[in-house]
């Protein structure tokens, strides 16, 4: 009897949320919300669905996921990568530590998600549907021509093309034509057809993945073995040259929060105070003050500030960029 698997991605940073979201405190891990942090939301969405649960974690931070499952009392098999590879490496090793018929549904730990009902009965066609020996991704309905994701043209459950975050001319289009589908980065499969799939295209990923996989220490993978492990996603790896993927296209809301424009707009809708002209303040219960200004965000920490026009939000990378490259201690 094959079990069903919850895998949730737990390695990215969140820059782009900088400077509430550091490499020590991702954005998944911040308690912003009324529910808690997206981990947790994200644990809580899928625990109705599956038989365990999967967390492939970094050395970084790991503990912050350690803690939200041991608040919630739940057994988990913890897959901790000494240096990140990304998603399919990271995918891989999920894929190794269960059964070859064990079905696994790979979600980002850093989403929101509304609509209960939808994503359940999205997440029962994916299975059904890996049962079969697809890979599946669930492809996110647009709302408005969005720039800032990656985009699926479809037809019925069929994958005509995987597009690249295109520019505000191109996304509109995409809205106008009615076959795109935002990339939501969740998927579902069997575990032996992805990894089938990835020794096929991509058999020095597979195995490197493999050998490091091999030499775990009670889920602590290899520094030196991880580093031979070439680092794609598995977007490219797979996703855009298997025969074998299908398309769920879902009926719930979703954000991946991945910016001050997105957490911006679900903070409003959760009752997050603005003042008469869109601007918002963020980590601090100091009394400010906005003179002609609109649609600004600040954002406080006891380390840093940021002043962001909302439209702008997506500009915040540049300054985690830039702090990156000169090694500051402000990421961290």
């Amino acid at each position: 009897m094959s079990n069903i698997i919850h895998v949730i991605l737990t390695g990215g940073v969140g820059s782009r949320l900088w400077p509430l979201s550091r490499k020590s405190n991702p954005k998944q891990y911040l308690k912003l919300f009324k529910e808690g942090s997206l981990f947790a939301m994200t644990v809580m969405r899928n625990q109705t669905l599956c038989d365990q649960v999967t967390v492939v974690g970094n050395c970084d931070n790991h503990q912050l996921s350690q803690e939200v499952m041991d608040a919630q009392d739940i057994a988990y098999t913890d897959i901790i990568e000494a240096t990140p590879r990304n998603t399919a490496a990271a995918i891989a090793f999920a894929a190794f530590a269960a059964n070859p018929d064990d079905i696994l549904i790979v979600t980002p730990s850093d989403h929101v998600i509304v609509g209960e009902e939808a994503y359940s009965q999205a997440m029962q066609a994916g299975i059904a549907k890996a049962q079969q020996g697809y890979i599946v991704t669930f492809g996110i309905k647009p709302v408005r021509p969005e720039t800032g994701y990656g985009y699926i043209e479809f037809q019925e459950d069929q994958v005509l093309s995987f597009r690249e975050k295109p520019n505000q001319d191109t996304a509109e289009d995409f809205i106008e034509r009615g076959n795109f589908l935002w990339n939501s980065g969740m998927f579902c499969f069997r575990a032996d057809t992805l990894l089938q799939e990835l020794q096929q295209f991509e058999p020095q990923v597979y195995a490197t993945a493999l050998a490091t996989w091999k030499s775990q220490k009670d889920g602590y993978l290899d520094e030196s073995l991880s580093k031979k492990i070439p680092s794609i996603s598995i977007d490219y790896a797979v996703m855009e040259r298997s025969k074998k993927i299908r398309v769920v296209a879902t009926e719930f809301a979703w954000s991946d929060l991945g910016s001050f424009e997105s957490l911006y707009d679900y903070l409003v809708q959760t009752g997050h105070p603005v003042d008469e002209n869109g601007n918002m303040v963020l980590g601090s219960d100091l009394y400010t003050a906005f003179v002609g200004l609109k649609n600004t965000i600040v954002v406080s920490t006891p380390d840093a500030m940021l002043f962001v026009q909302k439209e702008k939000s997506q500009d915040v990378k540049k300054v985690y960029n830039t702090l990156e490259k000169h090694q500051s201690k402000l990421i961290d």
